[in-house]
Parts: structure tokens; C-alpha cells; sequence
């Protein structure tokens, strides 16, 4: 049991002055009792995705939606380095798995326009996580899917429905008055070029609408839309829905 002496040495505080104090002396032990053990908590552990038992062999979606094999987040930078969880990007890509029986749109029956097999691009938040025969997959409505991956790099996407694929315009380097921004300091660009344009959404009919944006256009569009994206060759991209696009440049 650990113990203190108060002394008159130690003290910076005199006992003149408190003679009345008869229980206030400069000799007298102070004795400290031991404190009781600090109780810990395992921490809380959270899943983002609902198990699938192993007795379910078979995951089917029904209507539009499709299941898509979630690709592994990226353990390393183009450079080789080792990145650390946290700095793990999470990934917007897969493999479809399983797709549903389509949907009807008016009189008419619309097939899911994407096969199993295919790699697609999907947006970031959209669909729900389910952990199936030990892989994470999403479950996503068609309309999540963003395009179809038909190589390594992002410039070869195949938009969907109302997406687009837009290069991103360089940022100014300088200034108006010529001095040289940093990185920071430098705005993102609202201005690109549609590389790649989807065959349009539905009507209510469920005929094909026709965009009002064409490869090669020069447009400004909706500053915080869409999903960004880097090619291999370093340039930005971005996917977003042609609502967003709020003017053609010329």
C-alpha cells in the first residue's frame, strides 16, 4: 500500500496560522489506499456487409439488379509503396456475377444491358455489401452502374444509360497577373472533354432518349458530380450523368 509523508520539508504551505486544526501536523503520514483495477472493453467491432450463411449456395438478383465481385482495394501505389489500410482507396470496380430478369418499362420488357462476365465501374455509396461463399460482392440496381470496363485503363470506358466520360481540363498554372500556383492552391477544373457518351436513358415508353452531349464536346459541368477517376497515363477523368453537364463550350 503506497504511502506519502507530509513533512514540513516537502511542504511549501506553513502550519502556522492553524493551530486550531489540532488533526494538521507537520510529522503526521498521509496513507494513500490502492486504486481498484480500471476495467477495459473489448472494442465494438462493426460489419458493413450482411453475411450470406454457407448453406446458401446460390445468390440470385431479381428484377434490374445485378451481384458484382468487388475487386480487391489497391495494396500499392503505381511506385511500388506499400500503402497502409486506411489509405486503401475503396474500390469502384468489379466483376458481374449474376444479373436479374430485367425490368418493364411501360408495355415494354427492358433487359439488364450488362452481362455476367463483364468488368464494370459502379457508383462509390450505391448498392448493398453482402459477404457471399467468403468474397464481398454488391447487389446494385443497373442504374448504379456507371459503364463497362473493356481494359485496364479508365479512358476505354463504355458509359451506361445518361453517363459520360469526361477528361478533365488541365488547372491553371498561373495566375491571371502570372504568378505560379501550387497544388494546393490550384482549383479543380469544372471544364473537360466528353471522350465517351452512353445511348441515353429510358422514356416512359422505354425507348432510348438521345443525350444532348456528344464525344468531343468541350463542357462545363456540375463541380461536385460524379465519380473521379486517374488513367493510367496520369490524366483525370470524371463519370457523371448528362443532367450534370450544365453547358457546351465553343
Amino acid at each position: 500500500m503506497a504511502a506519502a509523508q507530509l513533512t514540513s520539508a516537502a511542504s511549501s504551505i506553513s502550519t502556522k496560522g492553524f493551530t486550531s486544526f489540532e488533526g494538521l501536523r507537520a510529522s503526521q503520514s498521509v496513507k494513500i489506499s490502492s486504486f481498484s483495477p480500471v476495467r477495459t472493453f473489448r472494442p465494438l467491432v462493426v460489419k458493413a456487409a450482411t453475411t450470406v450463411a454457407p448453406k446458401y449456395t446460390s445468390l440470385k438478383p431479381l428484377g434490374d439488379r445485378l451481384l458484382v465481385k468487388i475487386k480487391t482495394a489497391e495494396e500499392k501505389t503505381t511506385g511500388g509503396i506499400l500503402l497502409p489500410t486506411v489509405a486503401q482507396s475503396k474500390p469502384q470496380g468489379g466483376e458481374v456475377v449474376a444479373v436479374g430478369e430485367g425490368r418493364t418499362v411501360g408495355k415494354n420488357k427492358v433487359d439488364i444491358s450488362v452481362q455476367t462476365g463483364a468488368q464494370v465501374v459502379y457508383s462509390k455509396y450505391a448498392g448493398t455489401e453482402v459477404e457471399f461463399n467468403g468474397t464481398n460482392h454488391l447487389i446494385l440496381k443497373e442504374d448504379d452502374i456507371v459503364g463497362i470496363l473493356e481494359s485496364g485503363d479508365i479512358k476505354d470506358l463504355k458509359p451506361l444509360n445518361d453517363r459520360v466520360l469526361i477528361k478533365v481540363a488541365v488547372a491553371e498554372e498561373k495566375t491571371a497577373g502570372g504568378l505560379y500556383l501550387t497544388d494546393a492552391s490550384k482549383e479543380k477544373p469544372s471544364i473537360g472533354t466528353v471522350i465517351a457518351a452512353g445511348p441515353g436513358p429510358l422514356d416512359e415508353e422505354g425507348n432510348r432518349k438521345s443525350l444532348s452531349v456528344a464525344p468531343g464536346n468541350t463542357v462545363l459541368y456540375s463541380k461536385y458530380a460524379g465519380n473521379d477517376f486517374k488513367g493510367s497515363d496520369g490524366s483525370e477523368y470524371i463519370a457523371l450523368r448528362a443532367s450534370d453537364v450544365m453547358a457546351v463550350l465553343s
